[in-house]
């Protein structure tokens, strides 16, 4: 990860420029980084320029480009704003950029079973006309020939559009991301580490997040660990990141939790949509087919 490995580097001396030159040469170990945002980085830090607006500026020309970048961004211009170590900074933000990615996986993991499922479900209706048609029914004549085979169409094709719908409204809300939880409190550290008030880190931390486009949630919780350390006397900053770390572990739990509970309530489009879909464009065929051949038989 970039910011484990620029923490790293500053530690051991390595000048900002150079570290992130370094960085730059082992692009290859790490592929899911984007090249672009990365050497607009590496050219910032080399010209001395600000380097967390040339990342935003590459982002906003690379939409794909990992959301990661932003974080980044973001910290480096609070740490280099108030004048926080940037060695130890990026190791508290690598850490808990590696949390988030953590939960990425296991909730990617956890939902892989589900939405397969979900995909071939969704395939069963189209699959049962394959079917009728290898066995040697005439399911298309039947479908688009007769007026009822039609209303089988238009009613089959409708509910299994909206069964797609439902289902990926559904894994959606499953896999919704969570990367900035805590986000704001491990910034709120890193500004209250470089020795600013309170009051002028709330500012750098808000100023961060605008100047780089990154969107979080916090404040409540920062208030009331900026109070418990004001009563008890204790190191904000500390207090800070171990809520950082509570918010991070309480996210990963409740994506684990959405996605163990998305196999069940898949179950509802499948009842609800698909399998009317697939009575209506699968086995309806296959009973006008045998009914219209046996009357034609009688006849």
């Amino acid at each position: 990860m970039v910011a484990e490995r620029l923490a790293v580097l500053l530690s051991a001396g390595v000048p900002a420029p150079a570290a992130w030159a370094h960085v730059g040469d082992m692009r290859t170990v790490d592929p899911s980084d984007d090249d672009v945002v990365r050497g607009a980085a590496i050219s910032a830090a080399a010209a001395g320029e600000p380097v967390a607006a040339a990342i935003t500026a590459a982002r906003a020309t690379v939409p794909g480009s990992a959301a990661q970048w932003s974080v980044l961004a973001t910290a480096w211009a609070v740490a280099a704003s108030s004048g926080a170590p940037l060695a130890a900074s990026l190791r508290e933000l690598g850490a808990a950029l590696r949390d988030e990615a953590q939960l990425r996986r296991e909730v990617g993991s956890a939902l892989a079973g589900p939405l397969a499922s979900a995909r071939l479900v969704l395939a069963l209706p189209l699959i049962a006309m394959a079917f009728g048609v290898l066995l040697g029914f005439d399911t298309f004549a039947v479908l688009f020939g007769s007026p009822l085979g039609l209303a089988c169409v238009v009613v089959g094709g409708a509910l299994l559009w909206a069964g797609r719908r439902w289902s990926a409204a559904l894994a959606a809300r499953a896999t919704r991301s969570e990367a900035d939880a805590g986000l704001e409190l491990e910034l709120l550290a890193i500004a209250m580490s470089g020795g600013a008030s309170v009051d002028r880190a709330r500012r750098l931390v808000r100023d961060a997040l605008e100047a780089n486009g990154t969107t979080t949630v916090g404040a409540s919780a920062a208030d009331d660990v900026i109070g418990l350390a004001a009563r008890a006397g204790a190191p904000v900053a500390e207090l800070l990141r171990a809520e950082a770390a509570r918010l991070r572990r309480v996210a990963r739990a409740d994506g684990s939790a959405r996605a163990a509970a998305l196999g069940v309530r898949l179950m509802l489009p499948l009842g609800a949509c698909v399998l009317p879909a697939f009575v209506l464009l699968g086995v309806a065929p296959l009973l006008i087919s045998v009914v219209t051949g046996t009357l034609d038989g009688a006849v």
